[in-house]
């Protein structure tokens, strides 16, 4: 039986923990959200060789295809999404007007599993709380704390890490591109808008049709995914259907890769 003590345990787990932050320090992609859009960027990303990392200040990945609809452990995807969800090995099952019911739990295992097995880096409980800005107004990077710290409201100094491209895939509420615009004096987003309206009432065929239009780099380095899309430009909500959400990721996946590119060439 192998050697244990209570020190050799937490020397393996802080060695191997600075090791593998450390290394996630200068970042090609850096995505804020590990919910279906983040997840898929990050898989699409990583599939081209990028440096990618996933913050989640939650504890567990999959954001709101957990619940299903209402707790009813179900989600529905639409057809053009459903060869995504099949490259991924996630059983669905057909019914009329080309919609297709998936289990959740195995979509975020999959999802999660695909993304690993890409080369992404993914943090739980630690959450993007502000990004970093350079002289020509560019988003360089993102400034992460740990989700409990932000939970108790300690006054604890972040860390940053350099990235190339930041993709907000915070959901509902597009906290990094909200965040950005209260920070950043005269900051104005793709379309000239001073503020983010959030997303509109529900409109489940009108929302999903929105979510890849509205996937864009708003802001030099900043691509906003998901739900944080619509919330930006003010699309409706959609409730439990989530194929828009890893169509809007794979969108955010292409833009974010000819974003690093042109900084790449700029540097």
């Amino acid at each position: 039986m192998s050697r244990v003590s209570e020190v050799l345990i937490s020397k393996l787990i802080v060695e191997t923990f600075s090791s593998r932050f450390a290394e996630c320090l200068h970042l090609d992609v850096a995505i804020a959200g590990a919910g279906p859009s983040g997840m898929q960027a990050a898989i699409d990303l990583a599939r081209q060789g990028l440096k990618v990392a996933v913050f989640e200040r939650q504890l567990h990945v999959g954001g709101g295809i957990w619940g299903g609809g209402m707790l009813f452990p179900r989600i529905v995807v639409q057809e053009e999404a459903a060869d995504m969800l099949r490259g991924l090995g996630i059983d669905l099952t057909p019914h009329e007007d080309g919609l297709y019911t998936a289990d959740p739990v195995e979509a975020v295992s999959k999802t999660t599993a695909a993304a690993l097995d890409a080369g992404a880096t993914i943090w739980v409980g630690m959450a993007v709380e502000d990004v970093v800005i350079r002289e020509n107004s560019r988003v360089a990077g993102v400034v992460t704390n740990w989700g409990a710290v932000e939970l108790a409201r300690l006054h604890v100094d972040p860390l940053a890490l350099m990235a190339h491209c930041v993709i907000d895939a915070t959901g509902h509420h597009a906290e990094i591109t909200r965040r950005l615009l209260a920070k950043v004096a005269g900051a104005r987003l793709c379309d000239g808008r001073e503020t983010v309206p959030g997303e509109q009432p529900m409109w489940a065929e009108a929302g999903e049709a929105a979510l890849v239009p509205n996937t864009r780099e708003v802001y030099p380095g900043l691509v906003v995914a998901g739900m944080a899309a619509n919330a930006v430009f003010a699309g409706p909500r959609m409730g439990a259907i989530f194929g828009g959400m890893f169509l809007s990721g794979r969108r955010a996946a292409e833009i974010a890769a000819q974003v690093v590119s042109r900084e790449k060439m700029n540097a």
